[in-house]
């Protein structure tokens, strides 16, 4: 098993975002406690004095007195100060930069281009179809890439790096699992053409700790009354709901 830290990491989130950590740390069986908070908060000081960019997640680990924001960070670190037996890692040189590759290939392909995605098909306050074109695009160019490297592999060859799933591999799971809902198409319709990458999702979104992740989300988006979309029920817009943040309304 990983080393355990004695005392919890404590993992901020809203519960519409950012479940990366806690997907990881769960994997690897850590010690852990989700502060879950509401968006109208991430840009105040109680939160700003953690995370000076005001966005979620970010952990605080006081076995270390590290403070970290940024998920492929946070990945990053969670790997190298606990997973001690490797299960989500290679100590090996060609597989770790390999593994940081892909990191850093979702970091800057996939969550960028997903997420700007889902803000102009649903939240934007007017519709432009041209920017909607766009970054649906890219979503299928980025899935594009990882269908023909998946596909290159050996059939016994299931995971980016290696033989085995890393935090490579998952840090592409959350996105990849929102893509109905961003692409505003069925499931099936999502994955035409990519079944390599189809498959590799759903491997993932099988285990436990995937599941357990989702259980938490849904619970914590009841108590705070939040749509599918982050935004409170009863609002339509997040135009809307800006509003009534900055009026204190919410």
């Amino acid at each position: 098993m990983a080393t355990n830290p004695s005392k919890p990491i404590v993992v901020w989130i809203t519960p519409c975002h950012s479940y990366r950590p806690s997907f990881s740390s769960r994997s690897l069986g850590l010690n852990y406690t989700i502060k879950s908070f509401r968006f109208d908060d991430v840009k105040k000081p109680s939160f700003i004095d953690i995370n000076p960019n005001g966005s979620v997640p970010a952990i605080q680990d006081p076995n270390t007195d590290i403070t970290l924001w940024v998920s492929g960070a946070i990945y990053q670190y969670l790997e190298e100060q606990y997973d001690t037996d490797n299960r989500l890692i290679y100590p090996t040189l060609k597989e770790k930069h390999q593994c940081n590759q892909w990191l850093h290939f979702q970091m800057s392909g996939q969550s960028p281009y997903f997420g700007q995605c889902g803000w102009f098909q649903h939240l934007h306050p007017e519709k432009l179809p041209s920017a909607i074109t766009r970054y649906a695009n890219e979503i299928k160019r980025v899935l594009g890439v990882l269908e023909g490297v998946l596909a290159a592999k050996p059939a016994d060859a299931q995971w980016l790096v290696g033989d085995k799933m890393t935090f490579a591999d998952m840090a592409f799971v959350p996105w990849n699992f929102r893509l109905s809902e961003v692409l505003l198409q069925p499931w099936d319709e999502v994955w035409a053409g990519t079944p390599h990458v189809r498959a590799w999702h759903e491997r993932m979104v099988a285990l436990p700790s995937w599941m357990r992740a989702m259980e938490i989300r849904a619970r914590l988006m009841d108590e705070q009354g939040l749509q599918w979309n982050g935004v409170p029920k009863g609002i339509e817009t997040f135009t809307e709901y800006e509003a009534k943040i900055a009026a204190g309304e919410t």
